[in-house]
C-alpha cells in the first residue's frame, strides 16, 4: 500500500512517532510505566547521597539511569560513580522543557510495577510544589 508524501516527508522531517511525548518531557526520555525510581533536582544537588539509588541499582535487572543536563557534573558525579561500579548505563539528558527531576532509573524496554518512585522528603515537596 502506497504511503502518502505529506506522511514520508513528516516521518524524514520530525522522525517516528513518539508514544507518550509528555510524559517523556518530564521523566528525562522514558515513561512513568517503566520507572523505578526518580529524584529530583535539588534532591540530587543535595549532599544526600540517597541509598534507595543504589538499591535499585543492585536489585533491579535491565536498568538504566538518565541525568538532567541542565545539572553540573558535581552536582551529580556521586550517582555515576554508583552506576559506574555497579555497570549501569547513564545518558545525560538535554532537555527542551522544564522538568522537576534531576535522576531517573528506569527499566530499559518493559513496564515495572513499582508503587512509589519517589522519595518523599521535604526537598521533593518543595521542588514538585514549585513546579
Amino acid at each position: 500500500m502506497a504511503r502518502d508524501v505529506n506522511e514520508v516527508l513528516e516521518h524524514a522531517i520530525r522522525g517516528g512517532l513518539e508514544t507518550k511525548p509528555a510524559e517523556r518531557r518530564i521523566f528525562l526520555t522514558t515513561i512513568a510505566e517503566r520507572l523505578h525510581l526518580a529524584l529530583t533536582i535539588n534532591q540530587v544537588r543535595s549532599t544526600i547521597i540517597y541509598k534507595e539509588v543504589e538499591q535499585n541499582m543492585k536489585a533491579k535487572p535491565n536498568i538504566q539511569m538518565f541525568i538532567n543536563g541542565q545539572l553540573t557534573y558535581s552536582d551529580y558525579n556521586e550517582y555515576v560513580k554508583l552506576a559506574t561500579v555497579h555497570n549501569i548505563p547513564y545518558t545525560v539528558v538535554t532537555g527542551t522543557t522544564e522538568t522537576p527531576f534531576g535522576l531517573v532509573i528506569a527499566n530499559k524496554d518493559m513496564p515495572v510495577e513499582t508503587s512509589q518512585p519517589y522519595i518523599e522528603d521535604d526537598i521533593h515537596k518543595q521542588d514538585i510544589e514549585g513546579y
